[in-house]
C-alpha cells in the first residue's frame, strides 16, 4: 500500500513536470499591449493601475492543476461589500460591511481567510482598521460603537468605548497613540495606546475655523499630523502632533480640488495626500499645502482603473515587489495605492506610483 502512494505520488511530479515544459512552466508574468496610466498620454504618467480583485480566485495564486497535484481544493472566497483596509507585508486586511468580518488577503500565496469572531467578541459593523506592527488589528465598529482589539493570532483583547461614549469610524495607530474619529461628538479621540486612555480630543476647542462636522477617515503622518476627512464639512482638515488646525483642504463641490462626499484618505512619505471621494468615484492627489496635484479612477474616462463606490484608500510601500510584473516596461513601481470599491468588478484595485526604472 505504502509502495503504492509512492508511485502516485511520483506519478503526479513526473506529469506535473511535463505539462510545466509543454507550457513553457509560464513564470514569466503576463505581458500587456496596452496600459491605463493616470495622468493619461501624452502627459508623463504618474499612477498605473496595476490589477484588482474581488475574490480568492481573482488572485492567482495555485492554479487547479497544481492544487490537484499537491492535494489541496480551491475555493471561491468573495469580498463583498468593503470599506476600509490595512496593508502589512504581504498582507492585506479588508473590513467587509455586509458578512460583517475581515477578509485576511495572502497576496503572497493568492489566499483569502475570514476573522469572524462570535460571542462578546463579535463584528457587527466593521468600518475601518488598523495592524499595529506585532499584529495586533484595531477596528472600529459603528454599530457597536466601539473600537474591538485582537490579537495577531485573531483572539479578543477588550472594547474600547461604553455605551453612549462615541460613534468610530476612522483609524489610525502609531507606536505609541491610537487615533480614533467620533461621528457622535464630532472629534478625533487621541488615545495611548499602551493603557487606552484618552489623552487628546481634537479639535480641543471647537470653533468656525477647525470644528468638525462628520469625521469619518484619518491618516496620522511621521510627524504626528492629523489628516481627517470631514464628510459633513466637504473638506479635509489638518491638524498638528497637540490637536492645533494647520490648514484646510477644499470645500462642497464637483470640480476637481473640490469635496462630494471624502472618505478614505493617506499621506504618502514625500507629504502627498491621497482622499477618495465616494460620490464622484475618484481618488484625488494633493501636494502638502493643500494644493491638487492630480486625480484618477473616474469611471468615465478611466478603463479597468476605475472607481466604482470607492470607500477606503491606503499607501503601501512594503509589497511593491509582488506587484512588479504588472508595471509597464521602463518604470519601477515606488509604492502601492490600495483602494476599496463597494461596486464593481474589483473590490479592491491596486494602483502603483511609478519612477523611471
Amino acid at each position: 500500500m505504502k509502495a503504492l502512494e509512492q508511485i502516485t505520488v511520483h506519478a503526479k511530479l513526473v506529469l506535473a513536470t511535463f505539462l510545466c515544459l509543454a507550457a513553457g512552466c509560464a513564470t514569466k508574468p503576463v505581458q500587456k499591449s496596452e496600459f491605463t496610466f493616470f495622468p493619461p498620454p501624452p502627459d508623463e504618467p504618474r499612477i498605473q493601475f496595476l490589477t484588482g480583485f474581488g475574490s480568492e480566485t481573482d488572485l492567482g495564486g495555485r492554479g487547479k492543476f497544481s492544487s490537484f497535484v499537491v492535494g489541496e481544493e480551491r475555493v471561491f472566497r468573495p469580498i463583498w461589500k468593503p470599506y476600509g483596509l490595512a496593508v502589512t507585508k504581504g498582507m492585506i486586511y479588508v473590513c467587509d460591511t455586509e458578512p460583517d468580518n475581515i477578509c485576511m488577503v495572502d497576496i503572497a500565496k493568492g489566499r483569502i481567510k475570514y476573522h469572524k469572531p462570535e460571542g462578546n467578541a463579535a463584528m457587527t459593523l466593521p468600518i475601518n482598521i488598523a495592524v499595529d506592527a506585532d499584529g495586533t488589528r484595531y477596528v472600529t465598529d459603528t454599530k457597536r460603537c466601539q473600537v474591538m482589539i485582537y490579537r495577531s493570532d485573531g483572539s479578543f483583547v477588550e472594547a474600547i468605548g461604553k455605551k453612549n461614549e462615541m460613534k468610530p469610524c476612522g483609524i489610525a495607530v502609531t507606536s505609541e497613540k491610537l487615533y480614533i474619529t467620533d461621528l457622535s461628538n464630532h472629534c478625533v479621540r487621541v488615545y495611548n495606546k499602551a493603557t487606552r486612555e484618552v489623552l487628546l480630543t481634537v479639535p480641543p476647542k471647537p470653533d468656525e475655523t477647525n470644528r468638525l462636522f462628520s469625521p469619518t477617515n484619518i491618516a496620522v503622518d511621521d510627524k504626528g499630523q492629523m489628516y481627517v476627512s470631514d464628510s459633513g464639512g466637504f473638506m479635509i482638515k489638518i491638524y498638528g502632533p497637540e490637536g492645533n488646525h494647520l490648514r484646510t483642504i477644499g470645500d462642497l463641490g464637483l470640480n476637481p480640488g473640490r469635496f462630494a462626499l471624502p472618505k478614505g484618505i493617506a499621506v504618502d512619505k514625500k507629504g502627498r495626500i491621497f482622499v477618495i471621494d465616494a460620490a464622484t468615484a475618484l481618488a484625488q492627489v494633493f501636494d502638502e499645502q493643500g494644493r491638487l496635484l492630480m486625480y484618477f479612477g473616474e469611471p468615465k474616462s478611466s478603463g479597468p482603473g476605475a472607481m466604482y463606490l470607492p470607500a477606503g484608500l491606503a499607501v503601501d510601500y512594503q509589497n511593491q515587489d509582488l506587484y512588479q510584473k504588472y508595471a509597464a516596461p521602463g518604470y519601477k513601481i515606488e509604492y502601492l495605492i490600495f483602494v476599496t470599491n463597494q461596486a464593481g468588478p474589483h473590490k479592491v484595485s491596486v494602483y502603483g506610483f511609478l519612477k523611471k526604472g
